[in-house]
């Protein structure tokens, strides 16, 4: 099974627009008027598209590129921060980008990372509430995209966006909540997201084979990150942003990027603060493990050490097949204990990522403010099934059965005793996507200097008859003001608006500050291990201390 959004909240532990915003459309929904004689626009209805010669031009490092200006915002789309990995750069860290001649386009979004995608049947009621962005896919994937309120030399905070998706699939636009533009023009921020290797491309440890020319395919998608991350310490100041104030953000597997990253010594300094959504971790993929994956990939090719160029050439699609042909049978032959086929992700090698847990205290890594926060309901039983809506609590103990066996009753009962008020779905929602994990990270973040906060996203849209409920990446939309924007997650309109933008505020407080404090939301103290300091995020916000701890213990045993 690869680490992939759906599974990411039991693999590496999840928890399992301000008001009068115009809400912003796709490029392909903007819809294009006529050109009848006779009927000229009004003189106040300037157009809100901007392109030609002398505008949206910006250097790097590489080269001129040129975007466009849509509403106010100076946007590019698909600028290489490192050469294609394709080839001999398979599995290699990654390359410099070699500089370009003359003015290169930057208007469309660069090519996802190779991945099986989310199924898009029109059948598919995950498909109607997601409807994936993917185009091309291809190893010459190593771009990013950025939105700026102006290019005029002033020094904004920059927000780097990591997508979900575990760490195989996704990419930086994958969700129309990913679009940067109302968040920039609301705060006066740039923003930027980036597609980075992914799976078996991205994280299949050949050093064990290969020896020291391979001592980085273990984390190639982390170090792509990392290249990016430079590229934004190197240019963004052309882009009007302040390389020594970043703060990197993501949702899922995006958020366990984020605390990989606080973790990585080649990370420090490029990172400023780190906001984890519904994803954490703690640590890496043992070495061992990693490379006996690597080991039995290498046996699936019929290869030896002197032949690994073989899987370098090979096309992507064929290698993610053979990848988890290989995983399969790693994981029948010799099982590893909580590690499932398929897991390709940052390996803990002591070098780019160290061993044992992220926080501990380490001069030579980041230390960073961190917010995190999750979902009440991760993942809801009955968003695309009525039939479950109205289980009763023994169905919800038997439907627990599989996790907690003969203790199954007693974790329902648990959790329905603290949340009185919940249905029994809403229970076995809140038992499957409780907070263990985000809790252990934010707790773990304490051994460091720096503040952390946590926050837990109650808000229900009304969708499927209220079934969708606070799920797994509807909290993305309002923290980027872009809840016009994802109609199928929040359903639209003035509520979803009003807490869009205390979230945005919040957030872009954190940005300037380390600190999430904003006169729109009550007082929000820093997270400790003795009260669990947790800001509730919903219609009315309001702080609890460690609201499900009493259930939280009965479920740990």
């Amino acid at each position: 099974m690869n680490l992939n959004r759906r599974n990411f909240i039991r693999k590496m532990g999840a928890g399992s627009a301000a008001a009068g915003a115009a809400a912003i459309l796709p490029f392909s929904a903007m819809g294009i008027a006529g050109c009848t004689e006779g009927t000229p626009a009004a003189e106040d209805d300037a157009p809100p598209l901007q392109i030609g010669e002398n505008i949206a031009l910006a250097e790097t490092a590489a080269g001129k590129v040129k975007g466009f200006i849509l509403r106010g915002i100076t946007t590019f789309l698909g600028i290489p921060y490192a050469a294609a990995a394709s080839g001999a750069n398979r599995f290699m860290g990654p390359q410099e980008m070699k500089p370009w001649q003359g003015v290169r386009p930057a208007v469309f979004y660069g090519n996802s990372a190779p991945q099986d995608v989310y199924g898009r049947a029109s059948t598919s009621y995950d498909a109607f509430i997601d409807h994936w962005n993917y185009d091309e896919i291809s190893e010459d994937c190593l771009t990013l995209n950025i939105w700026t309120p102006a290019l005029d030399g002033k020094k904004r905070p920059v927000l780097v966006w990591l997508h979900g998706g575990g760490f195989s699939r996704g990419n930086g636009i994958e969700q129309d909540g990913y679009h940067g533009e109302n968040f920039s023009r609301y705060g006066d921020v740039v923003f930027v997201s980036l597609n980075h290797r992914l799976g078996p491309i991205g994280f299949t440890d050949l050093s064990g084979i290969g020896g020291e020319a391979y001592a980085d395919s273990g984390n190639a998608g982390m170090l792509d990150i990392v290249a990016a991350l430079r590229w934004v310490n190197k240019n963004i100041a052309q882009f009007s942003g302040d390389a020594d104030n970043v703060t990197i953000a993501g949702q899922s597997g995006g958020g366990a990027k984020v605390c990989t990253l606080a973790a990585m010594p080649s990370a420090k300094g490029l990172v400023h603060k780190g906001v984890s959504l519904s994803g954490s971790s703690t640590s890496g993929i043992s070495k061992e493990y990693a490379q006996k994956l690597g080991a039995y990939i290498v046996k699936e090719a019929g290869l030896t050490a002197s032949g690994l160029a073989a899987l370098q050439q090979m096309p992507w699609k064929e290698y993610l097949a053979l990848a988890d042909r290989a995983a399969s049978k790693l994981q029948k032959e010799q099982p590893v204990p909580g590690m499932r086929r398929g897991s390709f992700g940052p390996v803990a090698d002591g070098i780019q990522l160290p061993t044992g847990n992220y926080f501990e205290p380490r001069a030579t890594h980041p230390d960073i403010p961190m917010l995190f926060c999750s979902t009440f309901h991760e993942s809801s039983p009955s968003r695309a099934d009525a039939s479950v809506e109205n289980i009763s609590m023994q169905d919800v103990t038997e439907r627990l059965k599989p996790a907690y066996g003969a203790r199954s009753a007693e974790v329902a009962q648990a959790y329905a005793k603290v949340f009185p008020d919940a249905k029994p779905v809403e229970i076995l929602a809140l038992v499957r996507s409780n907070r263990s994990a985000v809790v252990e990270s934010a707790t773990a973040k304490l051994r460091q200097s720096s503040p952390v906060y946590m926050a837990w996203f109650g808000f229900c849209p009304p969708l499927f008859d209220g079934r969708m409920r606070a799920f797994h990446c509807l909290d993305i939309s309002f923290w980027f003001l872009n809840t016009d924007l994802m109609l199928s997650h929040t359903g639209g309109g003035s509520r979803p608006r009003k807490l869009s933008a205390k979230m945005a505020d919040a957030l872009l407080q954190f940005m300037r500050n380390g600190n999430p404090n904003v006169s729109a939301l009550p007082q929000w103290p820093a997270f400790s291990a003795a009260n669990g300091e947790t800001m509730i995020l919903n219609d009315t916000c309001e702080v609890k201390n460690d609201p499900d701890r009493a259930a939280r213990q009965v479920l740990q045993g």
